[in-house]
Order: structure tokens, then C-alpha cells, then sequence
């Protein structure tokens, strides 16, 4: 098993940031590896909402990494699942209010199966790399809610 996890405190209320993170087509604005984003069914923004993801892969490829919004609670949790792709994680965002600001945990785990096991290292580092990109995505809520 893979699993990597970061925590980050944003200026902005939980549901502001509840509301950013429910739209898949904000990745773009914090992820750096993702090259193109489209809503392929469900409704944008809401639980259920399917979107059809490229990332850059190894050696720069592109890859398909399509992901479901699974569960969300209003303010406090977005989860979801890839669906597409070589690696198929799953991952959450958990908010906590602290005064005016909402503290963001970002968790990802990943359970290989046959052979994807010997692949557990690249995957421990993948799902590290997409963590740590969360002080991205705190420069991105804060701009983004100001405008």
C-alpha cells in the first residue's frame, strides 16, 4: 500500500474552500501535472460528477487519470476515486474551521494488486509529489475567492 498525506491552514472559510475543491475543473489552477479537464457526466461541482483527466506521466507521457467525486459533506469532506489510468487512487480533503481560516488535510492511498506491487516505490513518490502540492492550491483558493 502507498499513502501520503499534507496538511495546509487557508485564509478562507471552510465552504469557500469546500466549494473550490468540489469543482474538478479548478485542478488545473493548483496541479501541475494536469494537462486537460473536462466534465464527462454528472453535474459539476456536485457528488457523482465524473471528469475526464490527461496528467503527465512517466517520461512526460500523457496519461488518463479520470476521477469520481465519490463522497462530500458541505464544509467538512471531498472524496474521490481515479477510475482511469495505470494507478487508480483514491483520495480525500478533510476541512476543519479555525477561526477565519479552514485547516486542509490532503490524503491519497493506493493498493496494488499482481504486479502494480513491485511499483509500490514510484507510487509512494507519486501520490508524495500530488501532496505536496497543496501550498499551490492554498495560493490558488485564496486568489481565486478574492476576485
Amino acid at each position: 500500500m502507498a499513502f501520503a498525506a499534507n496538511e495546509v491552514v487557508i485564509s478562507r472559510d471552510a465552504m469557500t474552500v469546500y466549494g473550490f475543491l468540489m469543482d474538478g475543473m479548478n485542478n488545473p489552477l493548483w496541479r501541475t501535472g494536469v494537462r486537460s479537464i473536462a466534465l464527462r457526466s454528472g453535474v459539476r461541482g456536485q457528488k457523482g460528477a465524473l471528469y475526464q483527466q490527461t496528467v503527465t506521466g512517466p517520461g512526460g507521457r500523457p496519461v488518463a487519470a479520470d476521477f469520481r467525486i465519490t463522497d462530500a459533506r458541505p464544509g467538512a469532506e471531498v472524496r474521490y476515486a481515479v477510475v482511469t489510468g495505470p494507478a487508480r487512487p483514491t483520495g480525500g480533503f478533510y476541512l476543519s474551521t479555525e477561526g477565519n481560516t479552514t485547516r486542509l488535510r490532503f490524503a491519497l492511498e493506493y493498493h496494488p494488486k499482481g504486479l502494480r506491487k513491485l511499483m509500490n516505490g514510484v507510487i509512494q513518490k507519486a501520490l508524495e509529489g500530488e501532496v505536496a502540492q497543496l501550498e499551490q492550491l492554498k495560493v490558488a483558493i485564496e486568489a481565486h475567492s478574492e476576485g
